[in-house]
């Protein structure tokens, strides 16, 4: 069957818009609560957050999860949030009361670091409604007992150059499973994380000081052309 055209428009003021990789449509995504997602922008950034087209943002940074960062991603993304909550430096039941607020604040879901213990995600399950995100870096952790017995809703995967043997791992275990996976630098580790199994991916756009680099050499490059 031939292909249909895709009409695009592009407004002048919405031109430096981050885009995430075509390459991500081929993901089947992830449904949530009526929502399918196949991209998520990995950033805390809210002025790239505003300015982007990914189907949903993942909200993760080293430190401490407050509440105050949270809600302000909830309120700048105007698309479902998948929420940082702790679970390596940041433990117990701090991490449950800030999965709590981040679920009344409208969080989509919420998500564990790989350090969380199995039985505390277990006990995370019956506190917040959500789905829980668990997190898994390295193919040398119990990935059946953190995929099946955990409680966990959705895995996502960000083991670096091992990403794609991870999703591998975890599709033979379970060939249905939820799985976001890091994308990588380019379309080919977009695609292989895909192929491997990945359900959606996540995308690291530039950073804010890449993309106002960008534009003021635009702009030096006008003020020659009118000299």
């Amino acid at each position: 069957m031939k292909e249909r055209f895709v009409p695009r428009i592009n407004t002048q003021l919405r031109s430096h818009t981050v885009i995430v990789p075509d390459a991500i449509n081929r993901a089947t995504g992830i449904i949530i609560n009526g929502h399918r997602i196949k991209s998520l922008l990995f950033s805390t950034d809210v002025a790239i957050i505003a300015n982007s087209n990914a189907d949903a943002i993942i909200a993760l940074y080293p430190f401490t999860p407050t509440m105050q960062i949270t809600k302000a991603i909830i309120d700048v993304a105007q698309k479902p949030v998948f929420a940082g909550v702790g679970g390596g430096t940041t433990s117990g039941a701090r991490v449950r009361d800030i999965a709590l607020d981040a679920e009344l604040h409208g969080a989509t879901a919420v998500v564990l670091n790989a350090p969380t213990k199995t039985d505390f995600v277990r006990q995370l399950t019956e506190y917040v409604d959500i789905p829980i995100v668990l997190s898994v870096i390295s193919i040398n952790e119990n990935l059946e007992e953190r995929m099946l017995l955990s409680g966990a809703r959705i895995m996502n995967v960000s083991g670096g150059k091992n990403t794609v043997e991870i999703v591998k791992a975890l599709r033979r275990i379970d060939e249905t499973f939820p799985i976001i996976a890091t994308g990588g630098p380019n379309r080919e580790t977009i695609e292989a994380v895909i192929e491997a199994g990945a359900n959606a991916v996540t995308y690291t756009p530039p950073t804010n000081g890449e993309i106002f680099r960008n534009l003021m050499n635009e702009y030096r490059n006008r003020c020659k052309e009118q000299d």
